[in-house]
């Protein structure tokens, strides 16, 4: 891969990157915040979270978090 390239990919990136952690940072906080779960616990979801990039954090907000 040569540098050109990536500077080309670079205005497309970053802001994936920007959301990317803004998704998962807000995903962590809630499952460190929150007690209850539809399925699994704390411990569970945050590996989730940080192993399984982008889907992850979806799938948590999908499926696994609890009632308020």
């Amino acid at each position: 891969m040569d540098w050109s390239m990536v500077k080309e990919y670079l205005p497309f990136l970053v802001p994936l990157v920007i959301a990317q952690l803004a998704l998962f940072i807000t995903t962590l906080v809630h499952v460190l915040q929150h007690p209850h779960y539809r399925f699994g616990n704390r411990v569970i979801w945050s590996l989730i979270v940080m192993f399984i990039q982008f889907i992850g954090p979806i799938l948590y907000f999908a499926i696994g978090r609890g009632e308020e």
